[in-house]
């Protein structure tokens, strides 16, 4: 997810050479886990001439960076990936104004919080693309293009024998036997104020007994009952695995807030490469959380390299020939 989410220990791209601190990350795959820059298209293209892309350190980016400069060579323009940069928002977002990146994949939550400074909930989500789409282009001299379709966003997990046992489907249903469950939840979301407390105040649960699980160490704890509940995010590649059995329970008083993942592009880069914003805008509402978390789970679980799950989701969506 975003920011704010799965921590991952992967340093700053060689060529930054920031230093603000911040939570970013995901488990990342193999290939790009040491944040090092990734180049496709013309060998022979100076670097200037390529569209320059960058991605959190997050199996879930790699994926839709892949997934965007493939669009962008089909374009017929050569492409620049740079991988994993620590950090995040905090260090792609300064690279971005001082012209480093040309575009990258943003959450919508990420960008209204951490780079605009706004609260949390302060508009809805039917207008907050064109509120950062404003900003971004005052501010900065870039625009979001797009939708995804999938949110990266918190949600409240439960072992599947559990919520059959209990009856539960919403959050609100966790209420009346909270005392008699085990949650498991990383230390970072435990401990943050809109993390753990906030779900526990919002919904009244005060659960048996809370344990601090390593963020990929949870489906694990919940298969083997050493836990009951746990906080998830809803593209995570485990609820995607067929063999989790796991229930994602419904957040009924609304308590999280959205992350729907667009692309954040420099206005001079779209003047300078014709035919670049038609080939971002064909990532518009082609991914549902579901069909992110099997991506996911093709390159966590299976080993699958994400360019190659990357154009498979393009040409099965016909937006790449095979």
């Amino acid at each position: 997810m975003h920011l704010f989410k799965r921590i991952c220990a992967a340093g700053l791209a060689a060529a930054l050479a920031f230093t603000l601190a911040a939570c970013s990350g995901s488990s990342a795959s193999s290939s790009a886990a040491s944040a090092s820059s990734a180049v496709s298209g013309s060998a022979q293209a100076a670097s200037g001439d390529a569209v320059r892309i960058a991605t959190k350190p997050m199996t879930e980016q790699y994926i839709l960076g892949e997934m965007l400069g493939l669009l962008v060579e089909d374009a017929g323009y050569p492409v620049q990936i740079t991988k994993g940069i620590g950090g995040g928002t905090s260090n792609i977002q300064p690279a971005m104004e001082q012209g480093e990146f040309d575009l990258y994949p943003e959450y919508t939550s990420s960008g209204w919080i951490l780079v605009l400074g706004h609260e949390a909930g302060e508009v809805s989500d039917e207008e907050i693309l064109a509120k950062l789409q404003q900003e971004y282009q005052e501010k900065f001299g870039m625009t979001w293009l797009g939708l995804y379709g999938f949110n990266n966003t918190y949600t409240v997990a439960v072992r599947g024998d559990v919520a059959e046992q209990y009856g539960l489907a919403t959050t609100s249903d966790l209420a009346a036997v909270a005392d008699q469950l085990t949650f498991g939840g990383n230390p970072d979301y435990i401990e943050r104020a809109d993390g753990f407390g906030a779900l526990c105040d919002t919904y009244g649960l005060s659960f048996q007994k809370v344990s601090d699980i390593d963020i990929g160490l949870k489906y694990q704890a919940l298969a083997s009952g050493d836990i009951d509940v746990t906080n998830a995010y809803t593209t995570d590649a485990q609820l995607a695995n067929p063999d989790t059995n796991v229930v994602v329970l419904e957040d009924d008083k609304h308590l999280q807030v959205n992350y729907f993942c667009s692309t954040v592009v420099r206005q001079d880069a779209l003047e300078k490469f014709p035919g670049l914003e038609e080939a971002l805008m064909k990532m518009d509402g082609i991914l549902t959380d579901q069909e992110m978390a099997r991506l996911n789970y093709q390159v966590e679980v299976e080993g699958r390299d994400e360019k190659d799950v990357a154009r498979d989701f393009l040409v099965q969506k016909g937006l790449l020939e095979a």
